[in-house]
């Protein structure tokens, strides 16, 4: 549709420019012509022996001030002047004329005081001199060639020296219906110029153009214009629907793929194009996003079974104590129920909080003195199998967070190190530029270097030969680093200065 409008308004203003240029051509030729018959009629050229053109395509006329046609071809004797406009004229607008001659007006007012012409009258004046008596094509004179008139003009442009003398005024243009001859009436330009002959009678020279060659030239293109039209919006609609097609198959086997996909299978992939274009980056990223839900669907299944299966444990530990208890009141042991039971509860906050972290929880944004978070936090500590020393700056080392969850960060960090440590833990903070470092030391065996991101992942424990209850879920570690990376920090492992491991956390500082 985009493409027919444009094309529709394109022919317009074509066929629109096309006239108007050929109607200019036109509207050129009669002027040329009405200037060339002036300078012949005030060069004293006899009326009877003026050289005028083709009627069919330039009709001339030679009109006296009263409307009696002077001067015509041979095919317009007989009829009155072509047109009503022109330097002398009162009318200035449209009227049909009764002897079949149809005008349109003119295009503006003759200008009586115009300069003169000289090049052109001079021309006219040499082929006029030039002139013999009946020349082919010469005109109709109303006086009749054996009038004094007719004779008296004859004799002075044999006689007399040729008037040099042009045209005063500028032709005035119109357009009118013309029946030349026995053709049937045409559409013609015609211009109209004020002239004098050498005896000073005035007299309106009227010289027509055919538009004939405007109108067809027109017709023609317009017919060629509702021809190839319709078959060139043909061709660019097959085209336009070929080449969208085209261009959008991969995208229909990228859709017919994710169609697959939606049933379970998230290890299958879309297929990528070849080309390096919008549906080429959409494939590649499509299939970034499904490899992403892959290890997120892979991950979450591998937490349910684990969370199960740690899970198992106590519950099972708390069933066979309480069947033991229930059959013999006796040997019931509170201790190791209260034991499992606190287990318990701890596996399921951890998971809890996996849950609400997985599941994109934003922290809070307080503002958190870590120093004297730690301070307070190792002050409540009680029971700890080794000492807790500290290192803390007097300064507030203010970062932004949730105040729980980096309490949460300190805790399972000192907790991990209570269980591996020998003989102490040392827990520091300091301001390293814009970041404040948090790290937690203990003198055990340390952590090897191939094993250091994989303690990160969720139910890694690396002793075997610790027992469960003792070695924790492994889920401390996880909690640790998901929590520091969702309050823009980092946390890696290095050697300790006493030989065990050091858990480096680093925030970024609030202004």
């Amino acid at each position: 549709m985009v493409v027919a409008i444009a094309l529709t308004a394109t022919g317009l203003i074509v066929l629109a420019a096309l006239r108007d240029n050929l109607v200019d051509s036109a509207e050129l030729q009669a002027g040329k012509t009405v200037h060339d018959i002036a300078g012949q009629v005030e060069a004293g050229t006899p009326l009877g022996r003026l050289r005028l053109p083709d009627p069919e395509d330039e009709p001339v006329q030679v009109v006296s001030a009263d409307g009696q046609v002077l001067a015509a071809d041979e095919e317009l004797r007989g009829q009155g002047p072509m047109a009503d406009f022109g330097p002398g004229s009162t009318t200035g607008g449209d009227s049909e004329e009764d002897d079949g001659a149809e005008s349109e007006s003119g295009d503006g007012p003759a200008d009586d005081d115009a300069d003169d012409d000289d090049t052109d009258d001079d021309d006219d004046t040499d082929d006029s001199a030039s002139e013999e008596d009946g020349s082919p094509g010469s005109g109709h004179v109303a006086s009749g060639p054996g009038t004094d008139a007719g004779l008296a003009a004859d004799a002075a442009a044999r006689t007399g020296p040729a008037d040099d003398t042009a045209s005063t005024t500028e032709p005035v243009f119109g357009q009118a219906q013309l029946t030349v001859g026995d053709t049937e009436p045409a559409s013609y330009r015609i211009a109209a110029l004020a002239s004098t002959t050498p005896d000073g009678r005035p007299v309106t020279v009227y010289a027509g153009a055919s538009l004939d060659t405007a109108d067809s030239a027109v017709a023609d293109v317009r017919r060629a214009m509702l021809i190839g039209l319709p078959l060139l919006l043909a061709v660019v609609a097959a085209v336009t629907w070929l080449v969208t097609r085209w261009a959008l198959r991969p995208v229909e086997s990228i859709r017919s793929e994710l169609a697959e996909i939606m049933h379970g299978d998230l290890s299958r992939r879309v297929p990528e194009p070849t080309a390096r274009d919008e549906i080429a980056r959409l494939a590649a990223t499509t299939n970034e996003t499904l490899a992403a839900l892959e290890q997120s669907s892979e991950r979450q299944r591998r937490f349910i079974a684990d969370a199960a299966h740690e899970l198992r444990s106590p519950i099972a530990s708390l069933r066979t104590q309480l069947e033991v208890a229930q059959a013999h009141p006796g040997l019931l042991e509170l201790d190791g129920l209260l034991s499992d039971t606190v287990r318990l509860e701890h596996l399921a906050a951890d998971l809890l909080l996996l849950a609400r972290l997985d599941a994109g929880e934003q922290p809070r944004s307080d503002r958190v003195d870590l120093a004297l978070l730690v301070r307070e936090e190792l002050g409540h500590r009680v029971g700890d199998r080794a000492p807790v020393g500290a290192g803390l700056p007097r300064e507030p080392l203010v970062i932004t967070g949730s105040r729980t969850q980096i309490a949460r960060v300190l805790g399972n960090l000192v907790d991990n190190a209570q269980r591996h440590a020998a003989t102490a833990v040392r827990v520091t903070v300091e301001r390293r530029g814009d970041r404040v470092v948090l790290a937690v030391a203990d003198d055990g065996r340390g952590v090897p270097e191939a094993d250091r991101e994989r303690i990160f992942q969720r139910f890694v424990r690396l002793d075997d030969a610790r027992s469960r209850d003792d070695g924790g879920a492994g889920l401390g570690l996880a909690i640790v680093r998901d929590v520091v990376q969702r309050h823009g920090g980092t946390i890696r492992v290095e050697s300790a200065d006493s030989g065990g491991a050091r858990f480096v956390v680093e925030f970024p500082v609030t202004p």
